[in-house]
C-alpha cells in the first residue's frame, strides 16, 4: 500500500502546497481521497498515475471538490471507458452531479455518485472495506477508513516436516487455508498445529476537514496511518473549533487515543507559511507515535504490521 500527499494546504493553495486530496494505491488499484482545484495537476506533477476506479469526498466545500469537473473531463477526453464510483456524504448526490456536468457535458464513462454515511461501506473487496464514519465540521461530512482483512497465520513448515512428518505436497495447502488432514498412517492433523494466529492487515484513515471527536478515535484504532486535520497550531484552539477544525496537538491526542502508529498532519493554514516546523513541534511534544507534516509530493509506504518479524 501506497500513500501520496497531493495537497495538503488548508481552504488556500499557496506557491508549495495545493489543497486537499491524497491518493492510495493499493494492489493496483488507485483511490482518491477528495480532489481539490489543482488535483490533477499534482496527480501529473507527482506520477501517480490517473487510472483512479474510486473517488471519496469527505464534503463538499471547495477546497476538497473543485478539481472533480477537471479530472472527469481529462478523463473523457482520454476516452475513459472504466465508470468512475464517487462516495459523498448522504444528502450530497445532486451537488456532486451537478459539480461534474458543471460544463454542460456528459462525460461518455458511467460516472456512479453514491451517497454514504457514518457506518456505511462505501466499498467492499474480498480482503479489505473502506468505511465511512462520522466527522464534525460544519456541513455534512464523513472520514474514511480502508482497512483490510485479518490474513492468514504463517505456516510452520518446518514443524510440519520435520516434527509432524508431513510430506511437503498438497495436504500443506488445506492446513494452511483452515482444513485438518489426515495422515497415511492415519493420524489427523489440526491447522492449529502448524498454523500460526491470523496476522492483522492494514489500516489507513483519512478524516478530511473535523473537530476533535470520538468517532475518529473508533475508526482509527491501530491505524498504520492517521491522516488527520492539523489546520491550526494550539494557540488558534479557539479558532480551529469555531472553524470545525483541529489543531496539531489535538490531532496528536486523538491519534494517541486511537493507538495509531503514524500520525499525517494536513490541511495546514496558509498562516503557517514556512512554519510547518512549528505544528510538527507541537504535535510530537503529545504523539507517542511518528508524527509529520507532509510536504505535497511526499509518499509513504505502508508495510504490513508484523513486517519485521
Amino acid at each position: 500500500m501506497h500513500v501520496t500527499f497531493l495537497g495538503t494546504s488548508g481552504a488556500v493553495p499557496t506557491s508549495v502546497r495545493n489543497p486537499s486530496a491524497v491518493m492510495v494505491r493499493r494492489e493496483g488499484e488507485r483511490f482518491l481521497f477528495d480532489a481539490a482545484e489543482g488535483t490533477q495537476r499534482q496527480m501529473m506533477r507527482f506520477g501517480t498515475g490517473f487510472a483512479v476506479s474510486h473517488v471519496f469526498l469527505s464534503h463538499l466545500h471547495g477546497d476538497h471538490v473543485l478539481g472533480l469537473p477537471g479530472l472527469v473531463q481529462t478523463w473523457d477526453f482520454n476516452d475513459r471507458e472504466e465508470a468512475l464510483s464517487i462516495h459523498t456524504p448522504a444528502g450530497t448526490r445532486g451537488r456532486v452531479e451537478d459539480l461534474v456536468s458543471v460544463t454542460g457535458a456528459t462525460p461518455s464513462f458511467p460516472v456512479r455518485v453514491h451517497e454514504v454515511s457514518a457506518g456505511d461501506v462505501a466499498l467492499s473487496r474480498s480482503d479489505f472495506e473502506v468505511r465511512a464514519f462520522g466527522t464534525d465540521h460544519r456541513t455534512k461530512s464523513v472520514g474514511y477508513a480502508l482497512v483490510e482483512d485479518d490474513r492468514k497465520g504463517r505456516f510452520d513448515r518446518e514443524k510440519a516436516e520435520a516434527e509432524l512428518g508431513i510430506p511437503p505436497g498438497p495436504k500443506y495447502g488445506k492446513l494452511h487455508r483452515g482444513e485438518a488432514v489426515e495422515l497415511d498412517d492415519g493420524r489427523v492433523v489440526e491447522p492449529e498445529q502448524v498454523v500460526g494466529p491470523p496476522r492483522p492487515g492494514r489500516r489507513v484513515v483519512y478524516t478530511g476537514d473535523t473537530r476533535p471527536t470520538d468517532s475518529v478515535v473508533t475508526a482509527a484504532e491501530d491505524a498504520d496511518l492517521l491522516i488527520h486535520d492539523a489546520t491550526f497550531a494550539e494557540d488558534r484552539r479557539e479558532r480551529a473549533g469555531q472553524t470545525g477544525h483541529t489543531t496539531a496537538r489535538q490531532a496528536a491526542e486523538i491519534g494517541n487515543r486511537a493507538g495509531a502508529k503514524r500520525l499525517a498532519l494536513t490541511h495546514v493554514s496558509t498562516r503557517y507559511a514556512g512554519q510547518s516546523d512549528r505544528l510538527e513541534a507541537e504535535a510530537r511534544e503529545v504523539f507517542d507515535g511518528e508524527a509529520f507534516l507532509p510536504d505535497d509530493g511526499d509518499e509513504l509506504d505502508i508495510p504490513f504490521p508484523d513486517a519485521d518479524e
